[in-house]
Order: structure tokens, then sequence, then C-alpha cells
């Protein structure tokens, strides 16, 4: 019975060494966490943004991520190669201590803000992720990030375009260039954007690589592929050899690309000519050189101008526009040189006589005509410049009502010999003439045998029927030197 009871009281001793060390293991372990919960740095195993961080106090974690971010380089890369480089702080970043301590403090109450974390905090660690607050100096960022301060020398995108080789004459595209500039604005958000992706990151590279994308460039905006650059180039090529020279006697104007491709108009996937520009050319052509049906000046051998009202201006250059416009579009689309005159009106639509003799320039005299001034009953027969015939004359009958009328016309024809004859009834005629050279309606330049005299105030009561009268010999030579369309100049 002593031996039983023996056994029981040593297992009761033993139960209440077990409970005794318990209670003790118990409060120890409550003392320490209840320490471990008051102590002011982090637990063991502590990271921070990859930093480790364990038995530093929130303030003392806050300089050593200060430091650390000071330091921290900014690397460039343009092209797989470093173009820039520098510290965040070049780069106008500055790490707001206070609030990153803050931050801090609130990540250690995180390890300690129950048992649980507590205990999970002291056996496996903590790991935070803290956003790094912090300042930046813009004029210290645009700076830095600045495309002056990468290696690379800049050079700017070329639109692709048209070039006149001369040599060959004709177009030909010259390609694109790709340039490397980009807007400085474009840069430093690329910069900025890399670091706050840095400073929100858990990691402990203290680098922040930048690189710039192969799209970032400007690019051209026109390409050798441009389809309106090509077609542009293919209608050159149709036009620009286009060459017309117009003739004015031994002058000439010469109408060239440099001209004609203002005429171009581009619509639609093709180019063509507009009509409007290449009439209105000719308009201006027509105001410059026209010399029929407008004020004619004509500067007389005695040395005073006259004016020949356009009305009675018959003769001269006028361009039949509507043809010179077809004709001068026909010439553009041939595409090569073209010499000749514009087209003219050349002979009258009633009986195909012409209409002009010769120019020079403006001057569609060129020293050819025959003067006649009714006042002084007197002609001049000028050619080439040279006074061929001077004679006095008998116009036409002033007590008759059958005066020679006044203005500017061409010889219709001549002809030798020839016979006259009077149209009105009561006053008609048949007579024989040996040179007869007709300029207006049934008047003309011919001899007049029957006369005794010429000049002076015969033509007042015993004039023509409204021919010029001529002794034999100056209607001769006038009549071998004379050739159909030449000049009659008469005037009062």
């Amino acid at each position: 019975m002593k031996k039983k009871s023996r056994k029981k009281k040593g297992l009761k001793i033993f139960l209440v060494f077990l409970l005794v060390l318990f209670v003790g293991a118990i409060a120890g372990g409550g003392v320490y966490l209840l320490t471990m919960r008051q102590s002011g740095s982090f637990f063991s195993k502590s990271k921070v943004n990859g930093y480790e961080i364990s038995g530093m106090e929130p303030q003392e974690a806050a300089s050593m991520l200060e430091e650390t971010f000071d330091r921290t380089a900014v690397v460039i890369n343009e092209k797989g190669k470093p173009a820039s480089e520098g510290s965040l702080t070049d780069f106008g970043y500055k790490v707001d201590k206070e609030s990153l301590g803050t931050a801090l403090e609130q990540a250690m109450e995180d390890q300690r803000k129950d048992l649980g974390s507590l205990f999970n905090s002291l056996s496996s660690g903590s790991v935070f992720e803290v956003e790094i607050p912090f300042s930046v100096d813009e004029g210290a960022l645009s700076s830095s990030a600045s495309v002056s301060r990468l290696a690379e020398e800049r050079y700017p995108s070329r639109d692709a375009y048209l070039d006149y080789d001369a040599e060959a004459n004709e177009y030909r595209i010259v390609p694109e260039v790709y340039g490397n500039e980009f807007p400085e604005e474009k840069l430093r958000a690329l910069v900025q954007a890399r670091i706050n992706e840095y400073t929100t990151q858990q990691k402990a590279e203290e680098k922040v690589t930048v690189d710039i994308p192969e799209d970032f460039y400007t690019p051209p905006a026109v390409t050798a592929q441009d389809a309106d650059l090509q077609l542009q180039c293919s209608v050159y090529n149709s036009f620009c050899k286009a060459e017309i020279v117009y003739t004015f006697g031994s002058q000439t104007e010469t109408l060239g690309w440099d001209r004609i491709q203002n005429w171009i108009v581009f619509s639609d996937g093709a180019g063509n000519l507009n009509e409007g520009d290449i009439r209105q050319f000719v308009v201006d052509m027509e105001n410059k050189y026209n010399t029929r049906y407008i004020d004619r000046v004509f500067h007389t051998t005695y040395g005073n101008d006259v004016v020949i009202p356009a009305g009675l201006n018959e003769y001269g250059y006028r361009i039949n526009e509507d043809a010179e416009v077809q004709q001068l579009i026909n010439d553009i689309y041939a595409n090569t040189r073209t010499e000749r005159e514009p087209v003219y009106y050349s002979t009258s639509s009633d009986y195909g006589n012409p209409l002009y003799y010769h120019r020079e320039g403006v001057d569609d005299l060129a020293g050819t005509y025959v003067e006649v001034n009714l006042s002084a009953q007197h002609l001049w027969f000028y050619k080439n410049g040279s006074l061929v015939v001077e004679s006095d004359i008998v116009s036409g009958s002033v007590a008759k009502g059958a005066q020679t009328q006044t203005g500017a016309f061409p010889l219709a024809y001549k002809e030798s010999p020839s016979t006259l004859v009077g149209s009105n009834a009561a006053d008609g005629y048949r007579t024989e003439v040996q040179y007869w050279m007709p300029f207006y309606e049934g008047q003309g330049l011919h001899d007049a045998t029957w006369r005794g005299a010429f000049g002076g105030s015969i033509y007042q009561t015993s004039g023509s029927h409204g021919c010029v009268n001529l002794p034999y010999w100056a209607a001769e030579q006038i009549y071998n030197n004379i050739d159909a369309g030449v000049a009659i100049i008469i005037y009062q």
C-alpha cells in the first residue's frame, strides 16, 4: 500500500512541475512578445522595397532609403547605347524624408498591430512595399531630360520630294530620310514615367533605365511610296519637256515649264491642265500682241501722231482665241519643243484676203506700208523702212460724197491689167487701168492716165469715185514692190 501511495505522490509532483514550466513559458513568451511589440525598430527579416531594414528605426530606414534614392543612376539608352546619365537628384527628384518616415512608422505598426501579426512577423519576417514620396524640381528635370544632353547629334527627318534632273530633262523622286529628332516634352514624359515606375517597384537595383523606343522619332510626313507624290512625278514628266516658242517676226516669246507647271490641277487621282489658266495666258498674249480692231496710233511722215479708231483698223494681227487655246493644249500634251506663230485670224472670212503682211514684235508695220494723207493729197510707200514711192494723188470726190475711206486696211490683192466697173446705175462706169490694188469695198490704188494733174484741191470737186488715183509711174512702182496684205493707212 505504501508503494502505491508513493507513486501517486511522485506523479502529482511531476505534473505540478510541468505546469510550472508551461506557465513560465507562457509568461516568458508573453513578456517577450510584449517587449518586442514595444520595440521601436523593425524585426529581423524585415525588408522594404527590397532593402534590408532589420533592427532599424523608421527614421533610420528613411535616411537609408533617401541616401540610396539620391545616388540611384538614371541611364538613358538610345539605339542600344548609353546616351545620357545622371542621378535622380540631377533629374530634380528629392525624397520627402518626413513623409517617408511616417510611411515607415505605419509599416512598423503593421508588424505588431495584433498578436497574430506580431507572431508572424517574428517568425517569418516582414516585406513591405512603400511608395517613395518625393518632390520634383521641374527645371532640373527639363534640363537633364533634354534632347541636347543626348550623345547622338540630332538631324531631322526629311520628306521624299521631287527633283528635276536637268540632264535627263525629267523628274525623279528623292527618297525620304528618317531622322532622330523628337520633341523635348516627349523625352521628358518618358523619363518621368520611368522614374515614377521605379520608385513604386519593390527592388533594390539603384538604377533607372530609360530606353528610347524605335518609334519615338518624328518620321517624315511624305515617303517615296506616297501616292500623291508618285502621281505628281508621273504628271510632271508628261508635261515638263513642253516648250512653246512664239515667233513675232524675229522676236520670240517662250512659254516654258516654269509657267506650265502652275497650270496643272490634281484631283481624283489625276493631273490635268487647267484650261482657264491657259485661256488667260492667251488673253494676255492677245492684249499684248493683237493689233487689229484696236485704236491704232500712227506716226505720220510729217511727224505727228494720228489715231485710227478700232472700228476702222482693219489691218493687223488678231489671235484666234479658241483655236490658239486648243493648239496650245495640244502642244503641251505633245511634251516637246515647238516653235510657231500664234494662231491668227489670217484671212478675211468673205474673200480670203490676207489681213496683215509682216510684224516685228508688237510693231505690225515693220517699216512696210502705204501712207495716204487726204488733207495733203499725198502718198508715201515705205518698204522695210525705206521710201520707195512718194507722189501726189487724187482721192474720192467730196462734192459727190464719194470720199476715200479713212482707216488702216490690208491690201486685198493686186491685178494687172484690170477693169474697174462702177456698181451705181446712176453713175455707172467701166474703166480700164493697168495697175489695180484694192484695199476697201471697191476702193483701191490705181493709175489714172486720164488725169493731167494730181494733188492740190482737185479731189474737192473732181475727185474719184473713192479710189486713190495715182500717176502711172507711181502706180507702177508701187505695184511692182507691194504684196497682198501690206497696210494701206489713210487719214485726214
